[in-house]
């Protein structure tokens, strides 16, 4: 004692952290960003914790929360989460090391940077067993009361946030919820016509599959309820087998002694109804009739809400589903997977989509695009951006073209919506790729070997943007060509594969980019593996993709490709490529051929000289099919016509000339200029590597 007679129990006025510590509540330091958990002394006493138990993480925390609260408190905060709270608070018990619960109180403040994105949580944990209206309060009928009434608000907020039948079915089972009034089984019935549809119940032992589906007019409790739209109170087992005989053989072998039938009315009319059975004895008062009334009422609005959402959205989504392509052509020489996932959030649906167009000869077109919005006004914008690009593809415009008249369609429709997509040709014969871009993500090529990279594609504007001037005669969508090999496979997606809540789209492609290296070589089942990432950690938004292996093994060794710029007025350009061409044709077992190959290259080489303006380039390479292909590319649009005198082919005798020579030859638009091809078949005997790697 000091010297006025006084005990000095703490220092005065008590510090902070003492006053907490005295009165059990500990606090805690959530870094979301990291995951790490801080928990203080006090914090770990609440919870049962000694400190090496506890590693530092919510999961940490979580094995001490009896199971059944685990998902409400995980469903509370991330409500406050993603809603843009800044607090929350929750009770929940927690479970000894001996087996016994006991109430606890979590009050968490949320920090978020400026752009509202939470990046920390710091707040008290606090032991709640004397709080009035929790289990342990002093005062057991008004302890009841209280608690009743809780549970009756605390139901009524959480259905206002269900979104489906399922959400409403999970708030009847939730311990803290309906569990508090008593009832030792809660069952759920939607009304379905004439009858009465069971679809939940909240014990085991109180589900009866015989009665899964009732009559309205049958001669049990929740039919009287609905059909009568009264509730029906049921005081004793004697009464339960007076009035429902029907029903008094699944309620005998039960511990049950009365029991309630709410019917949930919803704008005038029956909607479902709730049953409650009990273990006490004796008729229910009349506040206790006046709260249930009132929780069947709002488990009825919340009802009708999550049914009519569900109706909502099953019709936009089938309407999104009519907009896309309903069988995916087969195509020789190639695998194609595609996938679709909605975004199930009442009505709201995107306006992702891909498509598959097979343009003959051995080529094919594959597109994905996204409409902004998420409404019935994307999912029909969509639908007709995906055809009007297909009609313009199979015109045979020009990557590019396509894609710049598919954007001034978009903006023809008046709607201010803008889309992105990606449109890639693919001649499966030559492997050659030629890929246009309208401010969507850049694809990714896994090669044979298992890598991944991405394609860096020049890309242009979104579609339905007005076009940025253009000098001389480009489209606004330039046109990226790579090669895809034998066993390589194209993966296109839309944004909604990649993006996380709270990180850019950086860190989900780097995901994709992972799963993809180390996913399976059949597309089918990379494409599973590929849309498990979005997972529960999608952002809520629609997801499309879209996978395209081209068959086959890989090319021989030393089969090219072979490249050689041509430049006008350089004379060593065009006569070293024919010095190239001949041993490459002789090493790949066409030497008797190598006088054609050498002429037919001479031919195309000299037209792209003399005929265009800024010279091209002379690729040759051995295709997995056998053959030797030789391609010119050169800046000229025009398109040769053999026939007329002044065109491009020279009176269109160069042309006539590889056209007898060659086994097949054409012409393929390359965004502002094309290519002229032909190939020589190779005897199979023959064929050999060589040193043509150019």
């Amino acid at each position: 004692m000091d010297q006025r007679g006084r005990t000095p129990e703490v220092d005065w006025p008590a510090r902070p952290d003492l006053s907490l510590a005295l009165n059990r509540m500990g606090t805690f330091d959530w870094d979301l960003d990291s995951g790490r958990m801080h928990l203080d002394t006090t914090a770990l006493e609440v919870l049962g914790l000694r400190p090496e138990q506890f590693d530092g993480t919510p999961a940490g925390l979580r094995r001490r929360v009896v199971p059944d609260d685990r998902a409400r408190l995980d469903g509370r905060v991330e409500q406050a989460l993603g809603d843009g709270r800044s607090h929350y608070g929750a009770y929940f018990r927690t479970l000894g090391e001996d087996g016994s619960t006991a109430w606890t109180h979590v009050q968490g403040h949320i920090l978020r940077d400026p752009h509202g994105r939470a990046y920390r949580v710091i707040g008290v944990l606090r032991d709640a067993a004397e709080d009035p209206g929790e289990p342990g309060a002093a005062g057991e009928r008004d302890e009841g009361r209280r608690r009743m009434t809780g549970v009756v608000e605390r139901t009524t907020a959480i259905l206002a946030h269900a979104r489906t039948v399922n959400d409403v079915t999970d708030v009847l089972k939730d311990p803290e919820a309906l569990g508090h009034l008593g009832a030792v089984s809660v069952m759920l019935g939607v009304v379905d016509g004439g009858r009465i549809h069971l679809v939940a119940e909240g014990q085991l032992g109180s589900y009866v599959p015989e009665i899964e589906y009732t009559r309205i007019d049958a001669d049990f409790p929740m039919s009287e309820a609905v059909r009568t739209l009264q509730p029906v109170f049921l005081a004793s087992r004697e009464e339960f087998q007076r009035r429902y005989p029907l029903l008094w053989p699944y309620i005998e072998p039960l511990a049950v002694r009365s029991g309630v039938y709410l019917p949930l009315i919803a704008q005038g009319r029956p909607v479902g109804a709730l049953g409650l059975l009990y273990t006490r004895d004796g008729d229910f008062n009349a506040e206790e009739r006046n709260l249930l009334v009132a929780l069947g009422s709002g488990i009825a609005q919340g009802l009708q809400r999550a049914m009519l959402f569900e109706q909502e959205h099953d019709l936009a989504e089938g309407l999104q589903r009519a907009m896309l392509p309903r069988v995916i052509p087969q195509v020789p020489g190639a695998q194609i997977a595609v996938r679709y996932r909605a975004a199930r959030i009442g009505r709201d649906i995107g306006g992702d989509w891909y498509d598959v167009v097979p343009l003959g000869e051995g080529r094919v077109g594959v597109a994905i695009g996204d409409v902004e919005g998420h409404d019935t006004d994307a999912a029909a914008v969509m639908g007709q951006l995906r055809i009007v690009l297909r009609a313009y593809v199979l015109e045979g415009h020009t990557p590019g073209t396509a894609m710049a008249r598919a954007s001034a369609f978009l903006r023809d429709l008046a709607t201010e919506r803008f889309a992105t997509c990606t449109y890639a040709e693919l001649d499966l014969n030559s492997g050659m790729l030629h890929i246009v871009r309208a401010g969507h993500l850049d694809p990714v090529v896994r090669r044979g070997d298992g890598s991944c990279h991405r394609i860096r594609v020049a890309g242009g504007l979104p579609l339905g943007l007005p076009p940025r001037e253009q000098r001389g005669s480009g489209t606004g969508y330039p046109v990226t060509t790579v090669e895809l090999h034998p066993g390589d496979t194209l993966l296109l997606c839309t944004d909604g594969l990649v993006e996380r809540p709270g990180d850019d789209s950086e860190t989900g492609m780097r995901e994709l980019l992972e799963a993809a290296e180390h996913g399976p070589a059949d597309v089918e089942e990379l494409a599973d593996v590929l849309c498990d990432l979005v997972g529960d950690a999608g952002g809520g938004d629609d997801m499309a993709l879209l996978l395209l292996r081209r068959r086959g093994d890989p090319a021989p060794r030393g089969g090219g490709p072979l490249h050689q710029r041509l430049v006008p007025g350089d004379p060593d350009g065009p006569a070293m490529a024919r010095h190239l061409i001949r041993a490459a044709a002789a090493a790949w077992g066409a030497r008797e051929r190598a006088d054609e190959v050498e002429l037919a290259a001479d031919e195309l080489m000299v037209n792209a000289l003399v005929h265009t303006d800024g010279g091209g380039q002379v690729s040759l390479r051995l295709t997995a099919a056998g053959r030797i292909r030789i391609e010119v590319e050169d800046h000229s649009s025009a398109m040769p016509r053999r026939r007329e005198a002044d065109d491009w082919a020279v009176s269109g005798r160069g042309l006539l000339l590889v056209e007898r020579l060659a086994d097949d030859w054409g012409v393929e638009p390359r965004g502002a200029g094309k290519c002229v091809w032909c190939e020589f078949a190779v005897p199979a005997p023959g064929r050999a590597d060589g040193p043509a790697d150019g």
